[in-house]
């Protein structure tokens, strides 16, 4: 009788199964149900193009492009990018707060490349300013939340620290049970940047702290949800109507919000900007998406669109496989998309057809190749540049590891403008 019994998939995850007579009590404890939304999830509010007119229908894969289209749009490449500073400093720092760990020999390699670049964000943001009291940290894609971890142990005296860690999967094998302070305090966010309001999150909206956003290695377009989140809907601040993501907002506006100023400083707080500063080491820009892309000005301006876009983010991973052998020695030198662990997922997640290596085999060298598809990294990224400038920021590109270490060695760092620095809030 047992036997006779029909299993269907379920509904709501066809990757498991249900008995049909058993249904409707299944979809009511079923993990895949859909749980309420937290208060800080806004539908889409930092997701970007909304003009159905201007996302780009199904393009034909590069892969199938003749040589002559590719030779053409290697030319509208270096065209636009003609003028732009393509040769970044390398300013590769530590900190001490990483050096104990740094010198333990129990440290394998992978732990190691690890250490050093997480030393080096923290040697940044110490040299912006940035570890200091009264601010709120919140590390996107923080997967395990180690960086958020070394930030904590760098502020050991500082006092008024919140740390908020967002990610979009569970993830296990979290450190967030080892931090020694009992004063800072971690809060995980388990939402798609997408949806993010900071604004809405409780502890900002009763403290107003001064945010610092930070990042290692945050896949494609989730650098850009980020930068949205900090610079346009956090910056904006919610007033009721964030339903809908915010407008886009001219210069003169963005200086209306600064609410974690004291009354005392009242008359000097429409000059402030509630984001302290922004550091993110970038990564997977063939995983970015014209949709998100904070850029789109940019690339209008050099008079260029969606579909060039689209071959340049495929092309984008010339830089980091253009030879098989080298990718997967790069295999350990960063954390996955989701970062539910540290094995890595970066480079070789686009197949050599789909970035159209392939078509090239003896015509351009692996050298070229490489040449061609950090000049699709930089042009994206000075895109996201021009747009942190426009909204107010002092930004920068950096590279602050070596290539033996991680192949996406390249750091985005922003901080206001002078007279838009937020005084830290205790």
């Amino acid at each position: 009788e047992q036997n006779d019994r029909k299993r269907i998939p379920c509904p709501l995850d066809p990757k498991h199964t249900v008995y049909e007579d058993q249904l409707e009590k299944h979809l009511k404890k079923c993990n895949s149900r859909e749980k309420p939304k937290p208060v800080y999830f806004v539908q889409d509010i930092n997701a970007g193009l909304k003009e159905v007119a201007e996302i780009p229908e199904k393009q034909v894969p590069l892969s199938s492009l003749s040589i002559e289209e590719l030779q053409s749009l290697i030319t509208r490449l270096k065209k636009a990018s003609n003028g732009l500073e393509l040769h970044l400093k390398e300013q590769i720092l530590s900190h001490q707060a990483l050096q104990e760990a740094l010198s333990d020999p129990k440290n394998g390699e992978s732990a190691f490349k690890h250490l050093k670049q997480q030393a080096s964000i923290l040697g940044t943001m110490e040299k912006l300013h940035l570890l200091g009291p009264g601010r709120c940290f919140v590390e996107f894609g923080a997967g395990r939340g180690k960086l958020s971890h070394w930030v904590d142990i760098a502020l050991e005296n500082v006092e008024s620290v919140q740390f908020l860690l967002v990610e979009r999967a569970t993830t296990r094998f979290k450190v967030d049970g080892k931090h020694k302070r009992r004063d800072s305090i971690f809060e995980r966010l388990q939402v798609d940047i997408q949806h993010l309001c900071l604004n809405k999150v409780p502890v900002l909206e009763k403290k107003k702290l001064p945010v610092v956003g930070i990042g290692k290695h945050l896949c494609g377009a989730a650098t850009d949800l980020a930068l949205r989140c900090l610079v346009e809907s956090y910056t904006t601040c919610c007033d009721g109507k964030d339903e809908e993501p915010a407008p886009k907002r001219c210069r003169a506006a963005q200086t209306e919000v600064a609410p974690h100023k004291s009354a005392g400083n009242e008359s000097t707080t429409e000059d402030h900007k509630p984001v302290a500063g922004i550091v993110i080491a970038l990564c997977c820009h063939h995983k970015c998406d014209w949709t998100h892309y904070v850029g789109r000005e940019f690339f209008k301006s050099v008079g260029l669109g969606p579909v060039e876009f689209h071959y340049f983010q495929r092309m984008s991973s010339w830089a980091t496989c253009g030879m098989q052998e080298t990718t997967s020695k790069a295999s350990t030198s960063e954390d996955s998309e989701d970062q539910t662990n540290d094995t890595e997922e970066h480079e070789h997640t686009l197949s050599r057809t789909a970035s159209g290596s392939d078509t090239l085999q003896g015509i351009m060298s692996v050298e070229e190749r490489k040449e061609i598809g950090c000049l699709c990294k930089r042009l994206i990224d000075h895109g996201r540049i021009e747009y942190l400038q426009q909204q107010g920021y002092k930004a920068a590109l950096q590279y602050y590891t070596e290539p033996a270490v991680s192949l996406e060695n390249v750091l985005l760092t922003a901080v206001p403008n002078p007279s838009l620095i937020p005084e830290p809030t205790i």
